[in-house]
């Protein structure tokens, strides 16, 4: 008799003798893509309806047999039909490497599902940080050689930059943690791989020995002649995650933002936790802070020497919600990180104009007496079918950079906002012609036979004023405004309301 221990083995082809009973636990080993090590691992899943009856058929596949299913008719409803398609859930590195290989496109294949843009692009930018392919998307000299070694383009990269003494280091990063209960620091894994015996005396960790030795073993295949290199472990380590630099944030806690641009946070009483710089190779895949697993402090030095032609000075101009005003700062960065701040002293007025524009919209358009009474005005106009610009709350905001954007010169902060007057930057979007169509149409304000005007309320139902009645002897037609009575609010000498009136004829014959 043979017991065959098989995985998705039992769900190829492959034919083995005096086979009669299959034994089905019903789960799957699949290759996922772990956000946390950012590279493809082994995760085990329920099994689906069709391989389960691919592995039924083993039991009968030379002769009449049984297959025991280790779970219930009511579980196997709640099975998925079909297992998903490996390219939509594996790391894509590999894939995009080799594509570049062979100079072809993702959409020059005619794959059965094709992978997801998203993830391809990813991986290309993962590839052009390790130096695998050139600004165009074309593989270097380098990216050949990693196409050639039987690894994650990551460890590849580092094994090619650091020489034999990575391998220990590689192999470690494959394969999951073998403690447990221990604080992040790489090191400690390090030094269990060195010499268990030794480690397991002086620590109270809890050690896998089985993924130590499996490790080692990796570690032995993996290391190959080369040079020895001086770098530290942690310098190998950023080689292989150059997205995941790691800079502490502001602030008591332990959280730190990842060069590529993500967050994540240490426990408190980690052993890192001070740590000003960080390599993480290992997180718990938090899509929104996730915490970190694995991690190796960095000096900024080695950062320095490791990218340096990566690290670039970027002027950064912005408005600051925080400090409500406009901030401008000369930041030496690496991706997410910054490694230097200064203040950016002559800042050209455009720049600063479009910061500020950031600004007007979050503290808002907020138009009140002349700027308001013009944009009544030519709404009202523009209702009537005339062509004139949208000056609606929402046809202004859709606007800004066409007509606030240019008179936006020497206002910087909240304060500056406060005090700008809007007028001349709505007067502006109005040419002649439009200005005298409006004016023809919807005057600014009304004159009195005494020779003052009196700006015109656009803000109601309807255009109004308000006005003495002295002031009013003599007109004998009421005024129209926007093709319908003006509103009129005639005061007393004491400023008080006498009568609101739409015809002042009908009020001097009758009323008054």
């Amino acid at each position: 008799s043979k017991i065959v221990l098989a995985t998705s083995i039992a769900e190829t082809s492959l034919t083995i003798p005096d086979i009669r009973v299959v034994v089905d636990m019903g789960q799957a080993r699949r290759a996922r893509f772990d956000p946390g090590s950012g590279m493809s691992r082994l995760v085990t899943e329920r099994v689906t309806r069709a391989e389960a009856t691919q592995r039924a058929g083993r039991a009968g596949r030379v002769a009449e047999g049984v297959c025991y299913r280790l779970w219930s008719k009511g579980e196997e409803g709640a099975l998925a039909a079909y297992p998903p398609a490996e390219i939509e859930a594996a790391d894509l590195t590999g894939l995009a490497l080799e594509l570049a290989l062979w100079g072809a496109e993702s959409n020059d294949l005619a794959f059965l599902t094709p992978p997801p843009e998203g993830t391809m692009a990813e991986a290309r930018s993962l590839l052009t940080m390790l130096g695998a392919l050139d600004g165009k998307g074309r593989i270097t000299n380098h990216g050949r050689a990693l196409s050639a070694l039987p690894l994650h383009p990551r460890l590849g990269h580092m094994l090619e930059r650091a020489g034999p003494d990575a391998s220990s280091l590689a192999a470690l990063m494959a394969e999951r943690d073998p403690l447990r209960g221990a604080p992040t620091d790489m090191l400690l894994r390090l030094e269990a791989l060195r010499d268990l015996r030794a480690f397991q005396r002086n620590r109270i960790w809890q050690v896998n020995s089985g993924a130590i030795d499996r490790i080692k073993a990796e570690a032995k295949r993996l290391r190959r002649n080369g040079k020895p290199s001086d770098l530290s472990p942690a310098a190998m380590a950023a080689l292989a995650y150059p997205d995941r630099i790691g800079q502490r944030r502001k602030g008591d806690d332990p959280r730190y933002v990842l060069s590529g641009g993500k967050g994540v946070v240490l426990d408190s009483a980690d052993t890192l936790a001070a740590s000003p710089y960080l390599v993480v190779t290992d997180t718990d895949s938090n899509p929104r802070e996730a915490r970190v697993r694995m991690a190796a402090q960095i000096s900024e030095r080695e950062i320095r020497d490791l990218f340096a032609d990566q690290i670039d000075w970027v002027d950064r101009c912005v408005w600051s919600k925080r400090d409500r005003r406009v901030v401008a700062r000369r930041q030496e960065r690496l991706g997410a990180i910054t490694l230097d701040d200064r203040f950016w002293i002559v800042v050209p007025e455009d720049i600063l104009a479009m910061a500020m524009l950031d600004g007007v919209r979050d503290l808002g358009l907020r138009l009140n007496g002349a700027s308001a009474r013009l944009a009544a005005r030519v709404e009202l106009v523009r209702a009537e079918g005339v062509d004139l610009p949208d000056f609606s709350p929402d046809g202004l905001a859709a606007s800004l950079e066409d007509w606030l954007l240019p008179m936006l010169s020497g206002v910087r902060s909240a304060d500056d906002w406060k005090k700008f007057d809007l007028l001349p930057a709505l007067r502006a979007r109005l040419d002649w012609n439009q200005t005298q169509e409006l004016d023809r149409r919807a005057p600014g304000s009304f004159e009195t036979p005494l020779g003052r005007k009196v700006p015109i309320d656009y803000g109601g139902a309807a255009p109004e004023i308000s006005v003495r009645l002295q002031e009013l002897f003599g007109v004998t037609r009421h005024p129209i405004v926007g093709g319908e009575p003006l509103k009129i609010t005639l005061l007393s000498p004491a400023q008080r309301p006498i009568q609101i009136t739409r015809d002042l004829p009908g009020f001097w014959a009758g009323s008054y």
